[in-house]
């Protein structure tokens, strides 16, 4: 199946991704361009990652082959590289894994939580950017992982997937980007339990418990052995609802860190948090100069 999906790829490019002045085929052409157009940019985006899994070719057509922008450091740009990319996974012993836990939209962005398990089970956030109903651009964040619970007992995708509060996305981001300043970054640490309902926090981190007792008695470990973990710059708040995801720039380590954490807020106040940590590569391993991040 995923041989179906990478012959996918390169038919499509070859050939402009349908391009033909055959009437027929451009009547074709039209009918699956309104059917596209019925669904929604978070279905075409969950149905993108899962054919990485089902070797569907149909949601090739949801990408723009004539203008895609990978930030992915690993993939060379462009819809060839994400066509060689897949390729990598014919020799795989293993079949490929994707199931997407959480998606939501916010505005031309579409946010994907994804379980994956292709090339070794990971974490993951995908970020795609949607013009004229077409994805243009792919932003990510992997990390390996064991499938061990964290000290609560809790993994990286499990927990509420129910968005509501959509009347409150704008101030729930704006408190998340308050956070991340104020916390994470640093400005005001002082304001820390301001943004929590007294120690009622589930957390999801691998390596951390819940509650503000946790995350005090996390970082106090990483103190003792010299481990830093310090952000630097937020890049892109992205939220519906009650969801809120933070992509940050930082170091962990003394290593440059690409953060994504992804916040539930309920009743004015951080309730459960997601992440993903990723090592950012060296520059001269960078498969194109896109970068990480640039929104």
């Amino acid at each position: 199946m995923k041989r179906t999906l990478i012959l996918a790829v390169t038919v499509c490019l070859l050939a402009s991704c349908g391009e033909n002045k055959n009437e027929k085929t451009q009547a074709n052409n039209n009918e699956k361009q309104e059917a596209m157009n019925t669904i929604s940019n978070k279905e075409k985006a969950v149905a993108l990652l899962k054919a990485i899994e089902t070797g569907a070719s149909e949601p090739i057509g949801y990408v723009n082959a004539e203008n895609y922008k990978q930030h992915n450091l690993t993939i060379a740009d462009g819809l060839d590289g994400f066509g060689a990319a897949l390729a990598g996974l014919v020799n795989y012993p293993e079949k490929a894994k994707v199931n997407t836990v959480r998606a939501f939209e916010d505005g031309d962005y579409v946010v994907c939580q994804t379980d994956y398990n292709f090339f070794g089970p990971k974490a993951g956030f995908d970020i795609f950017r949607f013009e004229d109903g077409k994805i243009v651009e792919h932003w990510d964040n992997l990390m390996p992982y064991n499938g061990q619970p964290n000290p609560s007992g809790h993994t990286p995708f499990d927990g509420t997937t129910e968005m509501k509060d959509l009347d409150k996305t704008e101030a729930n981001k704006t408190l998340v980007r308050n956070f991340v300043q104020d916390v994470l970054m640093g400005q005001h640490p002082e304001n820390l339990t301001n943004y929590f309902d007294g120690n009622n926090y589930i957390q999801h981190n691998v390596s951390i418990a819940d509650g503000l007792d946790g995350l005090g008695a996390a970082l106090a470990a990483m103190a003792e052995q010299g481990i830093k973990m310090e952000y630097f710059k937020i890049h892109k708040i992205l939220g519906c609802g009650n969801f809120v995801l933070a992509v940050s720039e930082g170091a962990f380590a003394n290593q440059p860190t690409s953060y994504y954490d992804l916040f539930r807020v309920e009743n004015g106040k951080i309730a459960e948090h997601w992440d993903v940590m990723e090592t950012i590569a060296p520059e001269s391993e960078w498969k194109h100069q896109n970068g990480k991040f640039n929104f």
